[in-house]
């Protein structure tokens, strides 16, 4: 009669072994470092509230109540200024030119609309803001 062999095999050396354990801890390292990130992304915060988390990724909500393409101005800027109007403005959400055409004309757009926008808050000026990129990093709440 055979006996049953193993299905678990074993490296043959010790620097296998060692390896192996390296790239399993790395990959657990990898996966604990990143989701926090996701976490962090889901954190909703009202206009007048993100002045106080400059550097985390975050989801700002208000109001569109001034907005402006500076088409003469270097990198062709498109701001959308939330909760107050420029220059008073609570919270900035900024659309450098090179990324407008995939938002049409922002300007309009999302003019009168409660937003929300998605990204990393940073600050110009005193003034927090998000530089938008891509399309799905904002979105319409409700219509006014």
């Amino acid at each position: 009669m055979k006996r049953a062999s193993l299905l678990i095999s074993f490296p043959q050396n010790r620097a296998s072994f060692v390896l192996g354990r390296l790239v399993c801890c790395v990959g657990i390292l990898m996966c604990a470092l990143l989701l926090p990130c996701r976490t962090q992304a889901q954190k909703q915060l009202a206009a007048s509230e993100a002045k106080e988390h400059i550097g985390e990724v975050a989801k700002v909500c208000g109001d569109v109540v001034s907005a402006r393409y500076a088409a003469s101005t270097k990198g062709q800027p498109t701001f959308l200024n939330l909760d107050k109007a420029y220059p008073s403005q609570v919270f900035t959400v900024l659309i450098w030119g090179s990324n407008r055409h995939k938002f049409g004309q922002p300007e309009d757009k999302y003019r009168d609309k409660r937003i929300c926008v998605t990204g990393k808050i940073t600050e110009y000026r005193g003034v927090p803001e998000i530089v938008v990129e891509d399309l799905n990093q904002i979105a319409v709440e409700a219509d006014r």
